[in-house]
């Protein structure tokens, strides 16, 4: 779990920050449509930030041995990515893909895409995000390899500043066998890229 300021504001405090911003950006806060806009805001927050509250390593501890002899790749793909941008605060909305070359454990995987939300519910870089996804499952599954590919949409890009709606940014994090064998590489993007549908 990332470290927290020593300090946490109350929930009044995070709901007379809103206020303020809500003055700030030339409304009051007091008229009948936004009375309770500081409430419902700070409540959406916890949600959209309660990667803080978890250690999302942790859906990964329980694996499973008896996995019959498999050692090819596992890749759960589109799993939806809903995270903030650290820089400006807003989202970015996308799909990550996700595998690993099992030693001689697996993993349910609904625990993939728990790590992928969790760790996606805190303010990140998508850049940041794509190598915490994929050093959390070295780190606790200890496979041969691991290849995470995130593809998403910045708002910070689409509706501010450049303000270029469609662009969507794609980053890649390989480790082990996943990285160093090319044969595994190009499994591994070339499952990622097929539509199975």
């Amino acid at each position: 779990m990332p470290d927290h300021p020593k300090y946490a504001p109350t929930q009044a405090e995070a709901e007379a920050a809103v206020r303020t911003l809500i003055q700030w950006a030339g409304d009051d806060p007091d008229r009948e449509g936004l009375v309770d806009t500081p409430k419902r805001v700070a409540k959406s927050y916890k949600e959209l930030f309660s990667g803080y509250q978890t250690d999302p390593r942790e859906y990964l501890e329980r694996t499973f041995d008896e996995v019959g002899g498999y050692d090819e790749l596992v890749i759960l793909k589109d799993i939806r990515v809903v995270s903030f941008c650290e820089h400006h605060m807003l989202p970015f909305l996308g799909k990550a893909h996700v595998g690993y070359l099992p030693s001689n454990r697996v993993v349910g995987i609904s625990k993939l895409a728990r790590v992928v939300h969790g760790l996606a519910r805190r303010l990140q870089i998508q850049e940041k995000l794509t190598a915490e996804i994929a050093k959390a499952i070295c780190d606790i599954l200890q496979p041969k390899g691991v290849g995470v590919v995130i593809v998403s949409e910045h708002s910070c890009m689409t509706m501010r500043g450049v303000n270029t709606p469609g662009s969507r940014l794609t980053t890649s994090h390989l480790l082990g066998e996943v990285r160093d064998d090319p044969r595994t590489r190009q499994e591994f993007f070339d499952l990622v890229r097929s539509d199975d549908r």
